[in-house]
């Protein structure tokens, strides 16, 4: 699969694996000087790219494990999702979970994204489903 990719700065990185058999391609930080996050802080870290994707794809932003259990940071979503129709750029909402101040360097990976094809719902409404086993039991009904 091709990604059209648009540096908006010439000190963005282009995203890069970590390994052959990786699903997440690394994603850096665009700035000229550090950055540090406060305990509880949420900081915007810039990519400096824009993206565009195949119709039928997007790009799921996930944390580094290795940012998260060393420094505490992770995105503040959790999971940031970039439909293909979007041009702007690609921007990090970084939450410091830890209980110490953390740094974010110019060009350290900050996040990993992830291409993913979606499927499209037509949604009908209606005054009853199909019965199941498991019915309306949900938060842990099934492991009891």
């Amino acid at each position: 699969m091709q990604v059209k990719i648009k540096k908006l700065r010439e000190t963005a990185v282009t995203p890069t694996r970590g390994s052959v058999a990786s699903a997440g391609y690394d994603v850096y930080a665009c700035l000229d000087n550090a950055i540090t996050v406060s305990p509880g802080e949420t900081v915007k870290i810039p990519t400096g790219l824009c993206m565009e994707l195949p119709d039928g794809y997007a790009a799921f932003i996930y944390a580094r494990s290795g940012l998260a259990t060393k420094k505490g940071l992770a995105p503040a979503n959790k999971v940031g999702i970039c439909d293909s129709d979007y041009r702007g750029e690609y921007i990090v909402p970084l939450h410091n979970h830890g209980t110490t101040t953390a740094i974010i360097h110019p060009k350290e990976r900050i996040a990993q994204l992830v291409f993913l094809p979606f499927v499209t719902a037509e949604f009908l409404e209606t005054d009853s489903l199909s019965e199941t086993e498991r019915g309306t039991g949900g938060f842990g009904s099934t492991g009891k």
